[in-house]
């Protein structure tokens, strides 16, 4: 990694992309996203000034050998509300799988290549001019939005201030990486769509993932009952999470084994037969929702112009069955930066009462190796990258 000298309390002047000649990094870092700002300056406030750092790439869509690390990739400049995180662990997500797939290539394929990774945890290298919440060498977790396209498999990650919150003392880097980009979507499903509130019942449709176990947790924190179903070998671990049920999906037959009606669902699962099940067991006004939306899929197939607006009339059609039929809420949930969610999230972390359990952490260079672990279903749990 190169650095221009670390200075304490200087502002510096963003460079326009006119002051510097041409180079091979520099359209890399543009065509990232990485590079030189276009428009008017901003100032910021830093320690130190990062150049260029190792990333993981990914210059084409396929399995995990077309991941590269490579040296010297850009690092851009921040703008006045954006926060430079220098990572000390980074998790490995469903969505980042997907992604290096091909899912949202109607949207990704023309900004080739990209830096996959939505969560991170590290401490403050630099702070944009506006951010006045967060200093230099706090220690700090967030998560990216889904459509980013400068992810935080990076030696140097930057969020928006409102992405990021100060990791509390009891929780390491690497158990913190893991909690922010599930819980969120956890938590825009739960709370910022059905606002659960205590009392109320909830079904967890795949307690056993990041997601589903995040919702269980954040269900019981606002003081919900909730039933889940998970395999056998997490049953347990559910149950002690807070969860009033755990149905064995493979030895159980859910319809038969769920009783009651619910006032929540969260399928993320996402199959017709969940579907069926999530909605006939919610009594009227109760919110079903999945996790698999299928705007991304009808744009990569039919490109964004066909596909965003027959996924949009597909999900209306089904709202305005499934309220005419079963009097319910259907919704296609997804995860969204959110200040007071993340604050939220921050808290019940330091109460003890939210986590998401890491099963096997690999050096950040070994991306491919981790990628492959979870493509191939090796390690079922999540799965963490650490810098060295």
């Amino acid at each position: 990694m190169r650095f221009i000298k670390s200075l304490h309390g200087v502002r510096f002047k963003k460079f326009s992309p006119n002051s510097i000649s041409p180079s091979k990094n520099v359209d890399l870092g543009l065509r990232l996203g990485l590079g030189f700002s276009t428009g008017n300056c901003d100032y910021f406030q830093c320690r130190s000034i990062v150049t260029s750092c190792r990333a993981v790439l990914l210059p084409r869509f396929g399995g995990s050998e077309v991941l590269e690390v490579r040296d010297n990739v850009s690092v851009p400049d921040l703008k006045a509300n954006e926060v430079l995180i220098r990572a000390h662990a980074v998790s490995v997500n469903p969505l980042d799988l997907r992604m290096r797939a091909g899912y949202g290539r109607s949207l990704f394929k023309p900004l080739l290549p990209l830096i996959l990774g939505r969560d991170v945890s590290g401490e403050v290298e630099a702070v944009g001019n506006s951010v006045r919440s967060f200093s230099v060498g706090e220690k700090v977790f967030g998560a990216l939005h889904p459509t980013a396209v400068r992810g935080t498999y990076t030696d140097y990650a930057i969020l928006s201030s409102e992405e990021v919150a100060k990791l509390p003392d009891n929780v390491s880097h690497v158990d913190a990486c893991a909690i922010p980009f599930a819980a969120l979507t956890a938590w825009r499903a739960l709370r910022s769509t059905a606002r659960i509130t205590s009392g109320q019942r909830v079904l967890i449709i795949g307690g056993g993932g990041a997601v589903g176990f995040s919702a269980i947790q954040l269900s019981v924190a606002v003081g919900c009952h909730v039933t889940t179903t998970v395999g056998r070998e997490s049953i347990e671990r559910v149950l002690e999470a807070g969860a009033e049920k755990a149905i064995d999906y493979e030895n159980e037959d859910a319809e038969v084994a769920i009783k009651g009606h619910f006032d929540a669902v969260l399928d993320t699962i996402g199959v017709p037969e969940t579907e069926r099940l999530g909605v006939n067991v919610l009594r009227r006004g109760g919110h079903y929702m999945t996790l698999q939306g299928e705007a991304a899929s009808l744009s990569d197939h039919y490109g964004l112009a066909i596909g965003l607006p027959m996924a949009s009339a597909l999900l209306l059609k089904k709202q305005i069955q499934y309220r005419s039929s079963h009097g319910i809420e259907y919704w296609w949930t997804y995860m969204r930066a959110d200040s007071e969610g993340l604050h939220e999230i921050q808290r019940l972390v330091e109460l003890g009462k939210l986590k998401v359990p890491v099963e096997k952490t690999f050096p950040f260079v070994q991306v491919r190796e981790a990628h492959e672990a979870k493509d191939k279903r090796i390690i079922p749990g999540k799965v963490v990258l650490e810098f060295d």
